[in-house]
Formats: structure tokens, C-alpha cells, sequence
């Protein structure tokens, strides 16, 4: 069993946490701010990538991951209702954008159907971790190409 553990700090760390997570699908009671340790906390479950090795299979794995932002000063959220509890985003990118002041800035976390959260940071603090085991899935997700 592969067991993932991943540290971000800084743009290039986070680049790697988002395309692990790419396509992990979280429900909307599972986010989390607790504004008095100044921390944004995600629980979902990620499609292992890293197993799909480009190959044509009838299988896939899914595995139930947490990631965690530290040092949160702010979170705003647009496109979907976050006390909506059952409401299911999946997430397409992890992005940071620098403030004024560095190290600080927004780490957005992109999600299809135009969701987002932004994460107002001191600087970039975030953890990922697997929780378990991984099951088999059929499904692959897909990204249809964009006429833009």
C-alpha cells in the first residue's frame, strides 16, 4: 500500500500537492475553516494518478485524502452554497497567487462548474496525506477540450 504524504511551501511544492489532487471530488460539509488556529482543512477522495500510468485499464483507484492549509487569514467562496452539505465539487487545480507583501497571497482552489474557494495565506502552508487504503473504480475522469 502507497501511502502519499506531501508538504507545500512554496508555488513549485503546490503545483505538485494540485496535480496529485487533480480530480478529487469533496462534499461541501467536508471544508473546513477554523478561523482561531488559522486553518483551512479538506477531506475527499483523490483519483490515484500516479497508478493510472497512461495505460488503458478497466480499473482505477480512488483513495480518501486530507489536505490542509496553515497560516489562513481569510477564506471567500463563490459558486457554491458551503453549508450545502451534500453538494460535491471536484477539483480541477490548486493555484497561488502572490499578494503585495511576500510571502503572502491567495491560494485558489479551482473546481469544475466555475466553483472556487480563495484562501487569503501568510505564505504557502499546506499539507497532504492518503488516509488509506485505495478502492478500485471504473470510472477515469475526463476533461472535454475546451473551444476557448
Amino acid at each position: 500500500m502507497k501511502i502519499l504524504k506531501l508538504m507545500a511551501l512554496d508555488k513549485e511544492d503546490l503545483s505538485i500537492v494540485s496535480a496529485y489532487m487533480q480530480d478529487a471530488v469533496f462534499k461541501t460539509a467536508d471544508l473546513d475553516y477554523r478561523a482561531g488556529e488559522m486553518r483551512f482543512l479538506m477531506v475527499g477522495n483523490r483519483f490515484a494518478w500516479e497508478e493510472s500510468d497512461g495505460k488503458r485499464r478497466k480499473t482505477f483507484q480512488r483513495r480518501r485524502s486530507a489536505l490542509h492549509f496553515n497560516r489562513v487569514t481569510k477564506v471567500r467562496s463563490r459558486g457554491f452554497n458551503r453549508r450545502g452539505g451534500d453538494e460535491v465539487l471536484s477539483l480541477l487545480a490548486i493555484n497561488f497567487v502572490p499578494g503585495p507583501e511576500a510571502p503572502g497571497g491567495t491560494v485558489e482552489l479551482v473546481f469544475s462548474a466555475g466553483a472556487a474557494v480563495e484562501l487569503a495565506v501568510e505564505c504557502i502552508e499546506a499539507q497532504m496525506s492518503d488516509l488509506g487504503a485505495a478502492w478500485e473504480t471504473e470510472f477515469r475522469p475526463h476533461h472535454p477540450l475546451s473551444d476557448v
